[in-house]
């Protein structure tokens, strides 16, 4: 099955790595510029599946990019999503009624962001869902739905995401400032105790299943049993 293409239009070079490194990790072909002339020349090059777009760029903003994109007929019906810092309500709508699917204010966790893409993606018809298993743990991120023991559980976002990222890694240790950065956000000023009462919360909701998740000291945390079933 071909891969995806997904193209992000971002100025932060910091934010464009994480982003596309994501991304291509998660299965998806993931290219980012920093500039929109130099998105412009890579669109007509070749059309992309997917775009992400900073609102707050030099040359041209993205509520003008997103603009020419819908005025194009070949570009009418590319999905797109809002990235960006500005998240009052006015520049919601505003991106939405110009056509945006989706939009996403920063900060912003990757899993909440790979799992919007991946939505997209699947309207689309480009991605198929994906199961995560280990164990008596099994989750479905599309779907947000998690399962213990055979037993449907209600979890808070925070928490799916957690576990989704620790499925995603079975039996190697995940630090806690990665879960810190990629579930709570890049510009998360928390403390990393955030995670252990997120933890703690999640062992308990998971029942005899939440044995699973260690404890790594001084480093993290680790999910034993199991490997990523796609």
């Amino acid at each position: 099955m071909t891969r995806p293409v997904v193209y992000l239009v971002e100025d932060d070079g910091n934010i464009r790595d994480l982003v596309t490194y994501t991304l291509r990790q998660s299965g998806i072909e993931a290219e980012g510029f920093a500039r929109p002339s130099a998105f412009w020349q890579a669109l007509d090059a070749r059309r992309p599946d997917l775009v992400l777009l900073d609102i707050m760029l030099p040359e041209e903003d993205g509520l003008a990019i997103l603009r020419r994109l819908r005025g194009r007929a070949d570009t009418a019906a590319l999905p797109v999503m809002m990235l960006t810092a500005r998240g009052s309500e006015y520049d919601k709508a505003a991106g939405l009624d110009l056509g945006a699917d989706d939009y996403l204010a920063k900060p912003f966790g990757m899993l909440e962001l790979t799992a919007r893409v991946r939505a997209l993606l699947r309207r689309a018809g480009h991605a198929q869902e994906d199961c995560l298993r280990a164990g008596a743990v099994a989750l479905w991120p599309e779907r947000r739905i998690a399962q213990a023991d055979g037993r449907e559980i209600a979890l808070t976002r925070k928490e799916f995401d957690l576990l989704a990222l620790l499925l995603r890694a079975p039996g190697r240790a995940v630090t806690r400032e990665r879960l810190l950065r990629e579930v709570w956000g890049y510009g998360f000023q928390g403390e990393s105790r955030t995670v252990d009462v997120h933890v703690r919360t999640l062992r308990q909701k998971l029942g005899t299943a939440g044995d699973q998740i260690e404890t790594v000291r001084g480093v993290g945390y680790r999910l034993r049993g199991g490997d990523h079933e796609a």
